[in-house]
């Protein structure tokens, strides 16, 4: 006779398994990954729960990072009290795009608090939140207080400077004049600019938020200046993204839109 206790193991046994093996996969087919980082993918997966299609985990540079949605996954699992953030005037410059944030998170109602900073300024945010300096600091130092309260060692992606990604002539995945689109077996397929539309007006994304995501993804300053590879690999990420868990991606993709600060 199985036991409740025994049969709730099992049950997230399996669940495990089966988000360990989706994770090889997603990462297989989305990056040239070496068996070093798959093995770190695995106890990763074992160890924090993280889904690469949710959009937890990214590959940068042959390393892994975890994302703000990834450490808010982990905050929601084990029950987080609350996040409190502070902006610290004295250390900010709003003239010159400087922001400085504190966050404490309670893990429980008495906790006395895992406290993190964030920073940033236009010199350490990518080009394409510029202007949004201030809630880049904020989500900063969240996740930096997050990582402390919850033993996470991985650096967030948010948390890292910008950095002009190093790349030698990308042929840009615009559809060729003989509209074959580089398919040098003549078969008739969808070009991928109608595939990523079509996807956008299937899931009703908002299309500029898309682009941006697209553009950190591929590590291009602009769609258009990314590799048909690179492109192929974001539509294969959204599209798996959008089927595992919609509401997820969208959070995603408004940490991507800009700033909404009304000057008085």
């Amino acid at each position: 006779m199985i036991r409740n206790g025994e049969f709730r193991n099992s049950r997230n046994s399996a669940e495990l398994r089966r988000l360990s093996a989706q994770n090889t996969r997603f990462a297989q087919k989305t990056w040239a990954i070496s068996s070093e980082q798959l093995a770190l993918l695995r106890l990763l997966t074992k160890e924090f729960q993280l889904s690469i299609a949710r959009g937890d985990l990214r590959l940068l540079d042959g390393r892994w990072y975890v994302t703000h949605a990834g450490l808010l996954q982990i905050a929601q699992r084990h029950h987080c009290s609350g996040i409190q953030t502070q902006l610290r005037s004295r250390l900010s410059d709003p003239a010159s795009g400087r922001w400085v944030f504190r966050a404490t998170v309670y893990k429980t109602p008495r906790s006395r608090g895992f406290v993190g900073y964030g920073d940033a300024d236009p010199s350490n945010v990518s080009p394409l939140v510029r202007g949004a300096e201030m809630r880049v600091a904020e989500t900063r130092a969240v996740n930096r207080a997050l990582r402390k309260a919850y033993g996470i060692g991985l650096c967030s992606v948010e948390e890292l400077g910008y950095v002009a990604p190093a790349r030698s002539a990308p042929q840009p995945f615009e559809p060729r004049a003989n509209g074959s689109n580089g398919n040098r077996s003549g078969r008739s397929e969808p070009r991928l600019r109608d595939r990523l539309c079509l996807l956008i007006r299937q899931h009703n994304l908002d299309p500029s938020l898309v682009k941006a995501y697209a553009a950190e993804f591929c590590g291009t300053a602009t769609l258009k200046d990314a590799s048909r590879e690179l492109v192929e690999s974001f539509i294969s990420h959204l599209a798996a993204a959008v089927k595992h868990d919609r509401d997820a991606l969208v959070c995603t993709l408004n940490s991507y839109a800009p700033s909404s600060e009304v000057k008085s």
